[in-house]
């Protein structure tokens, strides 16, 4: 991290609620201005001033963005870099949670979360990189799931296919860029508390606290980590687990 009148620009989508918001407070928090974007342009003024309140010294501007408007992709990550002159790191967080089991009637449910966690990432992850190519140098950071250790049943079927998909985006990006000034990182949060999944929160022992899931994120994407599974206890142990795991144990598991 550079000193306060060097700032890092964070240029984060998904921004208006759940992990994106609190990763957009606690960045705040660490001296970073913000470039932040969602559909939800309410919330993103709400939490502009939050954060301004909190942190006056910090710049911070909001641009509304439906992640599926693919040219509205590029006309944003542009008009921030105008704005800011440099993005320093863009965390592709924008994500849909919605699903079905396979076959059961609900192809279009599937589908949006396939659009959007995928499709659309791949926009951003252009847009992303065309900034970075540009300036030479940059932070990409993609937000996975630890569902993408290993298909999963369920509704969580084509969920879990998406943020596979990212992760080895961003992996091979990883590898094209190795050596050069452009880092990647691949965060694979486990449960946390947030907007997505607070239907479930009850149900689940191993859910952390927005507030500590998401340091364990901000700290492992300053640390220009390639991957982390956040937070590192329980996840880092039970990647291993879900990849290696034979199936009828996994399956007791989930």
């Amino acid at each position: 991290m550079t000193s306060d009148d060097q700032a890092t620009t964070i240029l984060i989508t998904g921004a208006s609620s759940g992990l994106g918001a609190e990763m957009a407070r606690q960045f705040a928090g660490r001296g970073n201005d913000l470039a932040l974007c969602a559909r939800r342009t309410e919330r993103l003024d709400s939490l502009r001033e939050e954060i301004l309140a909190a942190h006056p010294d910090r710049r911070v501007e909001v641009r509304a963005l439906d992640v599926n408007d693919h040219d509205q992709v590029f006309e944003v990550f542009r008009a921030f870099t105008k704005d800011f002159g440099t993005i320093d790191r863009v965390v592709i967080n924008a994500g849909l949670g919605k699903g079905a089991p396979l076959g059961t009637g609900k192809f279009e449910a599937n589908r949006d979360t396939a659009m959007t966690n995928f499709v659309a990432a791949l926009a951003q992850s252009e847009a992303a990189m065309e900034i970075f190519r540009d300036q030479g140098s940059g932070h990409f950071v993609m937000i996975s799931s630890m569902s993408a250790m290993r298909g999963m049943p369920k509704n969580l079927t084509t969920y879990a296919a998406t943020k596979a998909g990212v992760a080895h985006l961003a992996e091979g990006l990883r590898m094209e860029l190795h050596g050069k000034p452009i880092k990647v990182s691949v965060i694979y949060p486990g449960y946390i508390s947030s907007e997505m999944n607070e239907g479930i929160a009850g149900d689940q022992p191993l859910m952390a606290s927005t507030e500590k899931g998401v340091h364990a994120i901000v700290s492992a994407i300053e640390k220009e980590k390639p991957s982390a599974c956040v937070p590192p206890v329980p996840w880092a142990p039970m990647s291993m687990v879900m990849k290696h795991a034979p199936l009828p144990l996994l399956k007791r598991m989930i």
